[in-house]
């Protein structure tokens, strides 16, 4: 891809595959003009949180866990109410708290709890309360 990048220097050229972090992604920068995270944002979202720190050199922000729980659970409520079921909320949630301490009880509750007929923002509201916040630069609920 850098190879490419040279041979191509107007145009744009993206690196995506494998990137696992921030500082990964920033060493390609200095090569190319994009990189991706593509998995890795999706198995730990929380890694999307830096980005305007690592690249911009912006003040890191503090996240408000308890809105982000207030949300979550009135868009299930929504969704379930449209005739959508609980677990096609969470699977995507699974990985969001990597990293934390009560992160896999929360992988739990989702991966249990959530997939059950008739589970409600309740059971999103129990898995959110699992997790230790306090080890955050957050707002913990």
């Amino acid at each position: 891809v850098y190879r490419l990048k040279a041979k191509n220097p107007n145009k744009f050229i993206g690196i995506n595959g494998g990137i696992q972090s921030l500082e990964e992604a920033l060493q390609h920068i200095e090569h190319v003009d994009g990189a991706m995270l593509g998995r890795a944002a999706y198995h730990t979202p929380g890694i999307l949180a830096g980005v305007d720190a690592t690249f911009y050199g912006d003040k890191p922000k503090t996240f408000d866990f308890a809105a982000l729980i207030d949300a979550m659970a009135d868009y299930a409520a929504r969704h379930i109410d449209g005739g959508g079921r609980l677990g096609h909320v969470t699977r995507h949630m699974v990985g969001l708290f990597h990293g934390l301490p009560g992160a896999r009880r929360y992988r739990q509750i989702l991966s249990t709890d959530a997939t059950r007929p008739g589970a409600g923002p309740d059971v999103l509201k129990a898995a959110f309360a699992a997790v230790d916040f306090s080890g955050t630069d957050a707002e913990a609920a």
